[in-house]
Order: C-alpha cells, then sequence, then structure tokens
C-alpha cells in the first residue's frame, strides 16, 4: 500500500457536514483495510483566490495509506461531492504522523488567545500619576489651575518664581 497526503476544500456553507463528510471517507479508506496516520482539521480560511464566487472554504488534511482502487474511489466521492470545492492528492515516500504547520500555527494562536484573556480577566492597579510641587489628585481643589497668557511668563521659569 501506498502514502498519500489528501487536501480538499469544502464549501463554508456545508461546515456543519464536515464531521459526517470525514466519517464517511474514514470508513470507506479502513473498509478497504487502508489506515489513516493523521487528520486535520484546519477550518474555515480565507481563500487566495475566490473559487465559483466563494471567498472562504472550510480545509481539511489527511495523511492516509491505501492501495490504488480506494484512492480512486475517494477521489470520485470527492469529485462527485457538490460539497468539495477543490482536493490535492500527493504521493508520499512514508507516513507523515506529526502534526503540520498549519496545526502548529493554529495551536500557538489558540494558545496566544488563551494568555491574553486571562490576563485582561486578572485584576490589574493602576499606577497613581505623580503630579509635581506635592499636589495629588485627591486633594481638595476645586477645579483646574488658572490658565497662563502666553507672554505672562518667561521661558523654563516657574510660575512662582514669575509674581
Amino acid at each position: 500500500m501506498r502514502h498519500y497526503e489528501v487536501v480538499f476544500l469544502v464549501h463554508p456553507d456545508q461546515s456543519e457536514q464536515v464531521p459526517a463528510m470525514m466519517e464517511r471517507y474514514r470508513n470507506m479508506i479502513e473498509g478497504a483495510k487502508g489506515k489513516i496516520h493523521r487528520q486535520e482539521d484546519w477550518g474555515r480560511r480565507q481563500l487566495a483566490h475566490s473559487i465559483a464566487k466563494v471567498h472562504k472554504a472550510h480545509y481539511l488534511l489527511l495523511n492516509i495509506e491505501c492501495d490504488k482502487p480506494t484512492l480512486d474511489e475517494l477521489v470520485g466521492a470527492f469529485r462527485f461531492s457538490d460539497a468539495v470545492l477543490r482536493h490535492l492528492v500527493i504521493s508520499r515516500d512514508e507516513a507523515i504522523t506529526e502534526p503540520s504547520l498549519m496545526a502548529k500555527a493554529r495551536e500557538e494562536e489558540e494558545a496566544r488567545e488563551a494568555q491574553s484573556a486571562a490576563r485582561s480577566s486578572a485584576p490589574r492597579e493602576r499606577p497613581r500619576p505623580s503630579v509635581e510641587g506635592g499636589d495629588t489628585p485627591d486633594s481638595d481643589d476645586d477645579g483646574p489651575p488658572e490658565r497662563v497668557e502666553r507672554g505672562e511668563r518667561d521661558r523654563g521659569e516657574r510660575w512662582d518664581a514669575a509674581k
């Protein structure tokens, strides 16, 4: 039996049927004594160019080991399914079982989102702004400081020194 990597794109309106489709393809492969070494759902992604006026698709990856008639049956199922927009089958020398770069990037993104959510939910204390002259924001000041007209004080001098 040979090893293959299969990537196929499902119409975004059919995303709810993806688990049923995967189960049907799994039964087709395993029923013919084939093996699935890796199965990844990359989710909905933006297409580089539209296909039949569709701009997004649901991406799926399978690394399988099967014979030629089983692969032909799988490709035939892709061709006659209206839900499958595109498919690609690549012959491999050996089974690939480690996560793909797409899956690793997705896991890292989810980890970053979890960290940022944890940071945002934790209570934070804000540092109090320091004000020159020992005046604190909590003082009993009745309003904003008096406005100094332009030219009334020299550069670099404090207001107290200008009086």
